[in-house]
């Protein structure tokens, strides 16, 4: 676990893999089983020292989601109320367009 060099939030964290494997999906039971302990203690470290109100988790696996850096990470990105406008969709945000499913339910 480290920070990520170009934070989105205070106390953003990734969880990378000890072997080298650039997808989720390469990876082995094990080693997805210590990713999500990982990402379980990476979290209490952040609730202790930050309070965050939420979390986002994310992947970008391969170049088309956006993955930058080919070996796997996991984003853990804490949220805070009003760090945000409207923090609905989550990271349907990531196109523009299908955020806002919401407002045809209102």
């Amino acid at each position: 676990v480290i920070e990520d060099f170009h934070p989105i939030s205070q106390g953003h964290l990734l969880i990378i893999t000890k072997r080298h494997v650039e997808s989720f999906f390469k990876t082995t039971e094990e080693e997805k089983i210590a990713l999500l302990k990982g990402i379980e203690q990476a979290k209490v470290l952040i609730e202790k020292k930050l309070s965050p109100d939420g979390f986002n988790i994310g992947i970008n696996d391969g170049e088309a989601a956006g993955q930058t850096i080919n070996h796997l990470h996991i984003h853990l990105i804490p949220r805070y109320k009003g760090d945000s406008q409207d923090p609905r969709g989550g990271i349907r945000w990531i196109f523009p367009d299908k955020a806002p499913y919401w407002k045809n339910n209102e």
